[in-house]
């Protein structure tokens, strides 16, 4: 890596770490908790996509790379990593059942809309929704959990109503801080490829913005945005899902990959951040 290339590495980093730092401060997070967290993925990503082919990867090497110590190296090395998947998996199962409730005719009404649904007794229920598209989790833990986090609610006689076309956490803090997980590191992924593979496999990567933009023009604009977006994130979620093994297990074919679209919307003070 070049000079230039290495300046611009740091000045990007600059930016990406601010406003983190900001949520981190926040939420009471110092600055010893980010860094032990920061010497653990280093060494975790150093031992599993750093190591010379055909070779077993030695914490020697590992500290050669990361710039740590052995002692320190070694010491990461042993410790658990009991939180590793947090509630990822629970986000995932709670998004495809809601997917599923909004593309899925077996669950809507009359008027083509996603029903409100009888928690179970019968064909059309939540819990056979659940168990279409969320395999063996108890129906009553996802709907406690869409439930929590604003997406759905208890109605008369215990039908379930659902409040939210997407998986978009109204209340939960925990859960909103889980997607910043999978969002950001989704989104540095299709960077990092960009630039090592760009020229031959791009990965789209694009947005619009202006930093001259009066206070009244962004209403609606987050309105244009709802409205243009959602349907869109729709229908590439009903075009993935029906290749996806576990929506549909007579889907063929080899190997296992994740894959997804995101769309977000910024607003900010270009005077403090200019993207």
């Amino acid at each position: 890596m070049s000079n230039e290339q290495r300046n611009a590495l740091f000045r990007a980093l600059h930016r990406l770490l601010r406003p983190l730092v900001r949520l981190l401060l926040r939420n009471g997070i110092p600055f010893a908790a980010f860094a032990d967290l920061a010497k653990y993925v280093y060494v975790e990503v150093a031992e599993s996509e750093f190591s010379i082919p055909g070779k077993k990867q030695t914490n020697s090497r590992i500290a050669t790379i990361t710039g740590l110590t052995r002692k320190e190296v070694l010491r990461i090395s042993t410790l658990e990593n009991a939180e590793s998947m947090y509630s990822v998996e629970k986000h995932h199962r709670g998004a495809r059942v809601v997917s599923g409730w909004v593309r899925d005719s077996r669950f809507h009404d009359n008027d083509g809309q996603p029903a409100e649904l009888p928690f179970d007794g019968h064909a059309r229920s939540f819990a056979t929704l659940v168990r279409t598209y969320s395999g063996d989790v108890p129906p009553r833990a996802i709907l406690d959990d869409l439930v929590q986090v604003g997406i759905a609610s208890i109605e008369k006689r215990g039908r379930v109503r659902l409040l939210s076309r997407g998986y978009i956490p109204v209340n939960g803090a925990n859960e909103k801080l889980g997607i910043l997980g999978q969002d950001v590191s989704g989104l540095i992924s299709t960077i990092d490829h960009n630039i090592l593979q760009g020229a031959t496999n791009p990965f789209f990567q694009r947005k619009v913005f202006y930093d001259n933009l009066p206070e009244e023009s962004l209403v609606p604009l987050r309105k244009l945005v709802n409205q243009k977006g959602q349907p869109l994130l729709e229908e590439f979620d009903r075009w993935v899902s029906e290749h996806d093994r576990d929506v549909n297990p007579q889907v063929t074919g080899t190997g296992r990959r994740a894959a997804g679209i995101g769309i977000y919307y910024f607003e900010e003070s270009p005077d403090k951040e200019t993207p």
